[in-house]
C-alpha cells in the first residue's frame, strides 16, 4: 500500500500507553503507518505503548508525529473523518466505516481519521475540525468501542481492497502437517486389513469384497495429514498389542 495513499490516523488527547500502542498494531495489520497523535496524557515517547506494538513499535511509534492540537495536527490534510457513535448538532455528512474509506481510497489527496480520546470520545471543536462523521452500526443499547478496536475496524475497511481475498498460507508447514501421499495411505489401508482380518471383521465371507472396497474407498476420501498416518498407525499398534 502507498505511503501517499493510505489515510493518515490521528489520535486525539489519547490516555494509556497500551491503548496507543494496541491502536499501532492495528493499523500495522492493514499496512497502515502513518500515526499523528494530539497530546497524549502520558507524554511521548511511551514505554508501555512500545510494548503493547510489539512488532509495529518500530514501523509505526517510532515514526509518529506529535502534536500540541488537533488543528496543528491537521497539517497537509485536506478530507478528514471523526469517529464518533454519538448523534451530534453538527451538520455533517455520515459513513459508515465501509463507505468512509471507499470514499477515502477514491481521494486524490491526503485523508486522515480522527479517533477521540478513550473515556469520552471527541469532542463538539473536534468534530467540528472535520469533512465528515463516521459512525459504526452498532447496538444501539452498547455502542461503545475501545480505541483499538476502532482503528482495526477502520483499518480492515480500508485494507479490504488491497489485501489478499484469501488467509495467506503459513510460509512453513511442518512434516506433521503435510498432505499424506498415496502410498502411505495404501500402507495404512493394508495394515488395517491385516488387523481387521485377523479379528475377523471380513464376515460372513460372502461380503467380505465389498467390505475391504468400502473400507479402501474410505480411506482415500479422508483428507490424512502425515501426522494423521502416523497416530492412525499408532492406535492400530496399541490394538493389536498382544
Amino acid at each position: 500500500m502507498s505511503d501517499l495513499r493510505q489515510p493518515v490516523i490521528i489520535l486525539v488527547r489519547p490516555q494509556m500507553g497500551e491503548n496507543i500502542g494496541a491502536a499501532a498494531r492495528a493499523m500495522l495489520n492493514f499496512g497502515l503507518t502513518r500515526l499523528r497523535l494530539v497530546a497524549p496524557r502520558d507524554g511521548w515517547p511511551n514505554p508501555r505503548a512500545v510494548a503493547m506494538a510489539s512488532g509495529a513499535a518500530g514501523r509505526v511509534l517510532d515514526q509518529a508525529r506529535v502534536y500540541p492540537t488537533l488543528a496543528e495536527a491537521m497539517e497537509g490534510i485536506d478530507y478528514a473523518f471523526a469517529t464518533t457513535a454519538r448523534g451530534r448538532e453538527l451538520t455533517k455528512p455520515v459513513f459508515t466505516p465501509a463507505s468512509a474509506m471507499e470514499k477515502a481510497r477514491a481521494h486524490d489527496g491526503n485523508c486522515a481519521i480522527i479517533f477521540g480520546p478513550e473515556r469520552a470520545g471527541l469532542e463538539n471543536e473536534d468534530v467540528a475540525r472535520a469533512n465528515a462523521i463516521v459512525t459504526v452500526p452498532v447496538n444501539p443499547e452498547f455502542a461503545s468501542l475501545n480505541l483499538a478496536q476502532a482503528v482495526l475496524l477502520m483499518g480492515y475497511e480500508w485494507g479490504r481492497d488491497h489485501l489478499p481475498p484469501e488467509p495467506a498460507p503459513h510460509a512453513r508447514r511442518s512434516d506433521s502437517d503435510a498432505p499424506a501421499d498415496r502410498i502411505e495411505i495404501e500402507r495404512l489401508g493394508d495394515r488395517y486389513e491385516e488387523g481387521l482380518e485377523a479379528a475377523g471383521f471380513f464376515f460372513p465371507e460372502t461380503k467380505a469384497a465389498s467390505m475391504r472396497l468400502n473400507l479402501r474407498n474410505m480411506w482415500s476420501r479422508l483428507s490424512l495429514t502425515r501426522g494423521d498416518v502416523r497416530i492412525l498407525h499408532g492406535i492400530l499398534r496399541q490394538l493389536t498389542r498382544r
